[in-house]
């Protein structure tokens, strides 16, 4: 491996590389070209379509099949901002210094389509440097690593053109910067497919958990159960025995509440409720702005009247303080775990969403709409037995999740080390490698 000496004047992660391989500056290998076509539509400009910040951002290619936006650009724009297949595109500023330089690789011809505002476009010298190797490059956490410690900013932070411009780039001879590029292809497309099945095994593991909650709080677990309607449309069908009331009638609302102004023991925001799980993520003490908290007891169930459709809903275990956008509810006429299951469930989640009001931050309001929803109401005794079968099953499933969670974070990791190899020179992609990977 080579080793360089000055080694305080580059990225520390590429201080070794093969000794075939060159280490050059990213304007050496490539022109690069910081956008300035905005958004408008201008009568005397030729219309165009724009390829924007969120278009790179969110897809690591692209292709004709994305939805771009119409803009106009004159002719120099044009010239110098219409992307080509090969080029990347970088993202140059963002709201934190380690979000900085996320690329895209376009890789169809697009001939009326220019690099939006906000992006860096990369055209890559072809005699020097091959554009899909540059785009895998960039996808390397160690390599934008050095954009992240040129970042500059505040509240949001840039990168200037000298900073893409002097860009520390390991270049291997062309034919295997294009043999790694398609190795990568290649194998990140395999893991990526892995990855998407297990997201679409976690999707499933959720419906069939709202399907589960939902059968038990509205039939419970005798399936010949004789039924009755239960005159709320969102309940359909429940068991003849069963009574039917309204939330308001059956708990009662923490309305105790103190003023803060910074520091509190075990305070909830609604951000520190996982959604849709029941869980907390954490307690803070600190009070992000100076307002009035609500109260709340162990054994009380809370619920986000913010945003309802985010699912946020937690059965208490201590005693603490809660921001004014969740409700506390003090079980009275119903067990508490069988509360929570109901809250969480799809009819009631549902019903909050339509009764919400607002746009941008739509919420429910407790006492004309929240309080009058119905609950439906078994005997404490079988409350308690359909809590506690909930439990079990929502548990298994919970585990279950947790195991797929665990080797899709092992699956990313693994495409981050092989990135990181490949374009280090660690590991090196010869041909018996590429008519492996050929056979994917």
């Amino acid at each position: 491996m080579k080793v360089f000496e000055d080694s305080s004047k580059i990225s520390r992660w590429i201080q070794h590389i093969p000794k075939d391989w060159k280490l050059s500056r990213l304007a050496n290998v490539s022109d690069i070209r910081f956008s300035n076509v905005d958004k408008h539509t201008v009568e005397d400009e030729v219309p165009v379509y724009l390829c924007n910040y969120v278009d790179v951002y969110k897809k690591d290619r692209i292709t004709g099949d994305i939805d771009f936006m119409e803009a106009s650009a004159d002719a120099r724009e044009i010239e110098r901002f219409q992307i080509l297949k090969n080029d990347v595109l970088v993202t140059k500023d963002s709201e934190t210094a380690d979000d900085i330089a996320i690329s895209a690789l376009v890789v169809d011809d697009l001939p009326a389509v220019l690099c939006g505002y906000h992006l860096a476009l990369i055209r890559p010298r072809t005699h020097l440097a091959h554009g899909p190797y540059l785009a895998w490059l960039h996808a390397c956490k160690s390599f934008r690593a050095y954009y992240e410690a040129k970042a500059v900013g505040v509240t949001r932070f840039g990168l200037s053109q000298a900073a893409f411009k002097q860009a520390p780039v390991p270049l291997p001879p062309l034919p295997e910067q294009c043999r790694i590029a398609a190795y990568l292809d290649k194998t990140c497309y395999a893991i990526d497919t892995a990855i998407d099945k297990k997201q679409k095994q976690l999707e499933t593991l959720d419906a069939l958990r709202k399907s589960i909650i939902h059968k038990a709080v509205t039939r419970g677990l005798d399936d010949a159960v004789e039924l009755k309607n239960s005159g709320a449309h969102y309940l359909g069908k429940l068991p003849s025995h069963w009574k039917v009331d309204r939330l308001k009638n059956i708990v009662n609302l923490r309305n105790s509440k103190i003023y803060v102004t910074s520091e509190e023991e075990d305070y909830l925001e609604l951000e520190d409720i996982e959604q849709g799980t029941g869980k907390i993520l954490s307690k803070r003490n600190t009070v992000e702005v100076e307002s009035a908290v609500t109260l709340f007891k162990k054994g009380d169930v809370l619920f986000g009247k913010l945003r309802p459709y985010l699912e946020k809903y937690y059965l208490a275990e201590f005693d603490g303080k809660c921001t004014g956008e969740i409700l506390a509810f003090e079980p009275l006429k119903i067990q508490g775990r069988f509360l929570l299951y109901c809250i969480s469930s799809t009819w009631f989640i549902g019903q909050c969403n339509m009764l919400a009001y607002g746009a941008k931050m739509p919420r429910v309001n407790w006492p004309t709409q929240l309080a009058k929803i119905n609950i439906p109401l078994p005997l404490k005794d079988e409350q308690v037995q359909i809590a506690d079968y909930l439990d079990d099953k929502c548990g298994e499933i919970s585990s279950l999740k947790k195991n797929i969670v665990d080797q899709i974070f092992t699956l990313d990791q693994y495409r981050k080390s092989l990135i990181h190899e490949c374009v280090t020179g660690k590991r090196r992609i010869t041909e018996a490698d590429m008519r492996v990977v050929q056979q994917y």
